[in-house]
């Protein structure tokens, strides 16, 4: 792992366990998240657009086994939903910027359930710009739900009410390699989502679709 990215990471988990650090963990995390967003941003002047769909590392035990474009729908797929059906209970960006038919994306979910083929397959059809649009609101979104979430709210776990929603949506795939996140994110406390799916997870998929953009131009 980029060890200024750990670092700040650690700064992270750290501060957000005391009510007095708690703010400025969060400030810590935004950080954190812009170097990544400026990570994922410089993809869009370096590669072609077949680069996004390339998967030069398709039989790899890794995330870099994706493809770039795949890394960056299911950071922000994950985030979405995660922000907005489970912590605030409102509408997810997806859906209310029609970011489907916008994106050109054949499914609604994480992606999860896709493999190899597939996953080259759906990243050919995603319109790129929309893509960048659509990770931009989710940031933005997320960020701001964060800085209105009072410290005392973070040993909250997910309402069972909203669990229900999230499995009715179908935006988690019932396939067994995509099922077992309703679990997981519901087994979870506020802080924990934030530790994962709104920190630790972007910088493995950065660092993979780095590793993948290494491939493509070594």
């Amino acid at each position: 792992m980029n060890k200024e990215w750990s670092e700040l990471n650690k700064a992270v988990q750290s501060q957000l366990k005391k009510a007095e650090t708690y703010k400025k963990g969060l400030e810590s995390l935004f950080t954190l998240r812009g170097m990544l967003t400026e990570v994922l941003n410089s993809f869009r002047n370096e590669l072609k657009r077949e680069d996004f769909n390339a998967m030069p590392c398709m039989n790899a035990d890794g995330y870099h086994s994706k493809s770039i474009a795949y890394s960056i729908w299911h950071i922000f797929r994950i985030e979405d939903i995660v922000a907005h059906t489970l912590i605030n209970g409102d509408e997810q960006v997806f859906f209310a910027g029609n970011y489907k038919e916008r994106t050109g994306s054949p499914i609604i979910t994480t992606g999860n359930e896709l493999v190899k083929g597939e996953i080259a397959d759906f990243s050919a059809k995603l319109d790129i710009d929309e893509l960048y649009a659509y990770i931009s609101e989710v940031r933005s979104s997320t960020e701001a739900i964060l800085r209105a979430l009072p410290f005392d709210m973070l040993k909250s776990r997910v309402q069972p009410e909203r669990r229900e929603q999230l499995i009715a949506m179908n935006v988690v795939s019932r396939d067994e390699s995509a099922a077992w996140l309703v679990d997981y994110w519901c087994g979870k406390d506020i802080r924990g989502l934030i530790q994962m799916p709104f920190s630790r997870h972007w910088i493995m998929h950065t660092e993979a679709s780095l590793r993948i953009r290494d491939k493509l131009y070594k």
